[in-house]
């Protein structure tokens, strides 16, 4: 009895250009190998280094991610606060570290943390656009504290700086921070705007004008519980940007734990400079380019290459393995289970929001049709012509 054999519809046929992945991948080996060989004096050295570690400033440079982080999470808290959702700083603190843990390893690990800590926010009772509005400030204000320490540290490590572009930076980054504030103080401002905007899109698409106007209002009425005022703007920036000061005495501690003495000044371009890179999805956490960002950097600052590596190596491994570690710790424990419910959670609450915007839209309708309902049901005939 003959054996059956596979067809060729059930073969894949190879790709033309399948050997392209292997040339780049051996070429990239080789790259890697000879700059290994190129710079093992350095490597050496950096080992060296690190055999000769002070261990106190290692503790120091701990407790300064720590602080980072915390700072973080008060960030979170108080932006959230200034919309009426109150929370603690340890849960704040929780979903900070879960969320950072996926920004640091994950591919596209921002739309993941955004979409975790979105969820989050929800699942404390803010309202999808203030969910969204406390994800969006807090990326503006450490935004605005990055750039502050940039621009700093250029002036202080006297480099010549074009004053327009300290006057434009400054200026720009008010000019964001009070838009963002006006707008969560005084939604209805954005009304008319909206109103516009929803006219002419209808208009292109042929649709009625009034198509969507109950989504904007429902929108509208929910920034109207966020009330930002100047007190809660000052504490959320200070608070953001404690947390850069905190991860550059991080990455200054490490320096000191291998014995190098670097300048303020230097620190600040450098931490501006790697987070500027990783803020490029190159790589999960800016991985490889962050660290060689900072290696010139600091050699740039004063540094020898070899404490410059060993610095480096130390802090990565406090802000990125060590956080990622404890984040995904936190995650596995707190909100694996509860993030698959609170997902499905958010589609009911979804499902629920649009079905009351449907009744508020059909109300008026109702409202109309109730006084001739209420005629027929008192008896009542209409009248008669003659």
């Amino acid at each position: 009895m003959a054996q059956p054999t596979a067809t060729t519809g059930d073969s894949v046929p190879r790709h033309r250009f399948w050997w392209v992945k292997w040339a780049l991948g051996v070429a990239l080996l080789t790259v890697l190998t000879v700059e290994a060989f190129i710079i093992w004096p350095s490597l050496s050295k950096s080992w060296q280094d690190l055999t000769e570690i002070h261990w106190g400033w290692v503790a120091a440079c701990i407790l300064a991610q720590a602080a980072s982080m915390s700072s973080f999470g008060r960030v979170q808290k108080v932006l959230l606060g200034a919309a009426g959702v109150k929370i603690s700083q340890l849960k704040s603190l929780s979903v900070i570290y879960s969320s950072t843990a996926m920004s640091l390893t994950l591919p596209a690990g921002q739309v993941f943390s955004t979409a975790f800590t979105y969820r989050r926010t929800r699942s404390w009772g803010a309202s999808p656009v203030v969910a969204s509005w406390q994800v969006a400030m807090s990326g503006v204000l450490a935004a605005a504290g990055l750039a502050v320490l940039g621009v700093g540290g250029a002036l202080f490590v006297g480099t010549a700086v074009n004053p327009f572009t300290i006057v434009f930076t400054i200026v720009g980054l008010l000019a964001m921070l009070f838009a963002g504030r006006y707008v969560a103080s005084h939604p209805d401002s954005l009304e008319d705007l909206g109103r516009w905007a929803l006219r002419g899109y209808n208009w292109v698409r042929s649709k009625p004008e009034e198509q969507g106007l109950e989504r904007w209002h429902a929108i509208i009425k929910q920034l109207e519980s966020v009330q930002m005022s100047n007190k809660h703007t000052a504490e959320a920036f200070g608070w953001s940007f404690y947390n850069w000061v905190a991860d550059i005495a991080c990455l200054g501690f490490a320096c000191l734990a291998v014995g190098a003495e670097p300048g303020l000044a230097g620190l600040a371009i450098a931490y501006a400079a790697a987070k500027a890179v990783g803020a490029i999805p190159l790589a999960p956490g800016g991985l490889v380019f962050v660290e060689g960002t900072l290696i010139a950097a600091l050699v740039a600052s004063g540094l020898t290459s070899a404490k410059a590596v060993a610095a480096v190596l130390i802090y990565r491994l406090v802000s990125f393995i060590l956080v990622a570690i404890i984040g995904w710790i936190i995650f596995i424990v707190m909100y694996r289970l509860q993030d698959r419910e609170d997902l499905q959670a958010d589609k009911d609450l979804r499902v629920r929001e649009l079905a009351e915007l449907a009744d508020g839209a059909k109300g008026t309708a109702g409202t109309e049709s109730e006084a001739p309902r209420n005629d027929e049901a008192s008896g009542a005939e209409p009248p008669r012509s003659d």
